[in-house]
């Protein structure tokens, strides 16, 4: 294991500088599961949940919150995001949410997906907790990175 790069020689937090270093096409996919009731469940399948469509808003608010990851983690790089998609599966104990980020930049977009993750949970929590007492968020997890220098900025729409 190499050492932190976020604690300077003295023990002081720092942000790392990234200055020096070319930016490249990355892309980081994160995943994480909420385990639901099959009656919540059913009522999210029927648009029938009071606060409204709960894995539009989720899949918006995840959106949302992968665009502003540098204002929620303090020594994270605010990057230029190219795409931010977020897909929702249900399944019979909860669903599963997946972040895909993609970034020409200097570092790399794991933050970003992990956060869209979270806070796609996070709303969908939010707006079945009124019904389900039950639920549990888990797995937050980055499932894959990478990172390819740019022949050309189009590189990013795949």
């Amino acid at each position: 294991m190499g050492r932190l790069t976020h604690i300077a020689a003295d023990g002081r937090a720092q942000m790392v500088d990234v200055s020096g270093k070319l930016s490249s096409v990355r892309t980081a996919v994160a995943m994480g599961k909420i385990r639901l009731q099959s009656e919540t469940l059913d009522l999210i399948s029927k648009d029938q949940m009071v606060k409204g469509n709960v894995l539009a808003t989720a899949r918006i608010a995840g959106i949302q919150a992968a665009k502003q990851t540098a204002q929620l983690i303090p020594l994270c790089h605010t990057l230029p995001l190219g795409e931010v998609k977020i897909d929702i599966v249900a399944s019979n104990q909860g669903a599963e949410v997946k972040c895909t980020a993609h970034t020409i930049a200097q570092t790399g977009v794991e933050m970003e997906a992990l956060t869209g993750v979270a806070v796609a949970l996070l709303t969908i929590y939010d707006m079945c907790k009124a019904v389900d007492k039950e639920m549990t968020i888990s797995d937050v997890r980055l499932i894959s990175k990478t990172k390819e220098k740019p022949q050309r900025n189009t590189d990013i729409h795949r």
